[in-house]
């Protein structure tokens, strides 16, 4: 079954939880999972494929845009169409749905701000993922 993570950040700026994300994503792949990344957007799989490059000019994050055919496999890939390819390892949600095929995934992680949009959004999911019996952590930051 998958195990439901939800990041509470204190922060209520978007860019606190796209930064979180990377970090997240960065120790995933350097533990040696695959990881996924839900967007809403084209312009979001854009800009969170520019900041994996550069949040932290001391490592590297190797990544592609799923639908980036033309370039080789990473073990982090981003989508904002819902496409999920053939992973089934970790699944970071930045999306303000919840992912189809979440349950397919041995992890599943949100990251939450205090602004109202996001707050509403995560609410959401986490009843979501409770009324249908998912085991849900959650973590201050």
């Amino acid at each position: 079954m998958t195990e439901v993570s939800f990041y509470i950040l204190q922060d209520s700026e978007a860019q606190a939880r796209w930064q979180f994300a990377c970090r997240l994503v960065e120790k995933a792949q350097r533990l040696g999972h695959e990881v996924l990344v839900v967007v809403d957007s084209a312009a979001e799989a854009d800009y969170l494929d520019e900041l994996l490059w550069s949040f932290n000019p001391e490592s590297f994050v190797p990544h592609r845009r799923i639908d980036a055919q033309d370039q080789p496999a990473a073990p982090v890939e981003i989508t904002a169409n819902g496409d999920c390819g053939d992973h089934h390892d970790v699944l970071v949600n930045l999306s303000q749905r919840v992912p189809e095929h979440f349950s397919r995934f041995q992890r599943l992680s949100e990251v939450v701000i205090q602004e109202p949009q996001v707050l509403q959004c995560t609410r959401e999911h986490f009843s979501f993922y409770k009324s249908r019996g998912y085991p849900i952590q959650s973590r201050n930051i």
